[in-house]
């Protein structure tokens, strides 16, 4: 399977986070892409850059005005003070139900606060480089579906799927995943359909789609009524307008076994078929690994060779987007689980 990789995704690096009221170091850290891209040359994989500027599907992605402000986020928080490159700036304030988000404050955290959905994604000087480099990636993928490779792999950091058309959240910045699909649509594919396998629900890729019927988005996750992202990702949203009875979500209950999992995974592939999908892209988020720090399901490393199988039986063209997982050195084995998986049944 081509895999695409940048070294810069190595650029975004913050120090530390806060997780249940405590600063920490960040479980989103360069070396998780580092074991994966380490695993696969071991496993015979090659390894290609990204050859296609994503910059004019992130525009139809992502609005225009929360685009320009990440991209000078570091280079404003600097103009405030040269000190401030050896600090992170976080959100403190947030525009919440009856405050006003359409006019953008002059104020630089007033600004943060806007386009963030949370305090847990932490900036740092090579944040914008690192995850244009992802988006970058999943463009390519699509690309190379459209000239009729069958499957790709997308080794990018940080993550997306948190990341809605204007704001950032749970690590995620760009959403690859939403700039494949719509990559995918651009290219000819009809109909594509986005199953989101990460443990937190996919909420920003939901939002970007959620009343359209050309892409379908299909998440199993943590029930929100216990798990991140908490306010999204319930059993009743099933789209609305034109996208109503395009969106599917299968949460489960933090704690789940395997077994739960894959059979809310057939459902969710059932799904996926029905919907006559001509391209599938998956947010592969392998947070469900029962030694994750940060998750609570119980998939085991084979598991994730069965997970391959199945998708690949869908006879799908497939772009991986990888997501969370935080078992940074197992993720690597886990992420070449999937892809040996799927190579195996195609």
């Amino acid at each position: 399977m081509i895999t695409l990789f940048s070294d810069q995704h190595a650029l975004h690096a913050p120090a530390f986070e806060f997780f249940r009221g405590e600063r920490v170091p960040c479980f989103e850290t360069p070396a998780r892409a580092t074991f994966v891209q380490q695993r696969l040359l071991q496993h015979g994989h090659v390894l290609r850059e990204p050859h296609v500027d994503s910059r004019a599907v992130l525009g139809q992605v992502h609005s225009a005005r929360y685009l320009a402000f990440l991209e000078h986020a570091w280079d404003d928080w600097l103009s405030l003070d040269p000190g401030n490159a050896a600090r992170q700036p976080f959100p403190s304030v947030w525009p919440v139900r009856s405050l006003r988000s359409d006019v953008e404050p002059a104020n630089f955290t007033a600004r943060l606060g806007l386009y963030s959905m949370d305090n847990g994604s932490p900036l740092s000087a090579g944040t914008w480089t690192a995850a244009k480099a992802g988006a970058d990636a999943a463009a390519s993928a699509a690309a190379l579906i459209g000239e009729g490779v069958g499957a790709v792999f997308c080794c990018s950091r940080p993550p997306g799927h948190h990341a809605g058309a204007d704001f950032m959240g749970g690590y995620c910045f760009l959403n690859n995943a939403a700039v494949a699909a719509q990559a995918l649509r651009q290219g000819g594919a009809d109909r594509v359909a986005v199953l989101d396998v990460d443990y937190h629900h996919g909420n920003g890729t939901q939002s970007i789609f959620y009343d359209r019927a050309d892409v379908f988005f299909v998440s199993l996750h943590g029930d929100p009524l216990t798990e991140y992202p908490f306010y999204l990702g319930h059993a009743d949203e099933a789209g609305e307008g034109a996208g109503l009875g395009f969106n599917l979500n299968l949460p489960l209950p933090a704690g789940a076994p395997a077994s739960a999992w894959f059979e809310a995974l057939e459902q969710a592939c059932r799904r996926i078929t029905r919907h006559g999908a001509q391209a599938l892209v998956v947010s592969l988020g392998l947070d469900t690994f029962a030694d994750d720090p940060i998750s609570t399901f119980a998939l085991q490393a084979a598991d994730f060779g069965r997970l391959g199988r199945r998708l690949a039986a869908l006879g799908v063209p497939t772009v991986f987007v990888l997501e969370g997982g935080y078992a940074a050195e197992a993720l690597g084995s886990n992420a070449v689980q999937v892809i040996d998986g799927f190579e195996q049944e195609t």
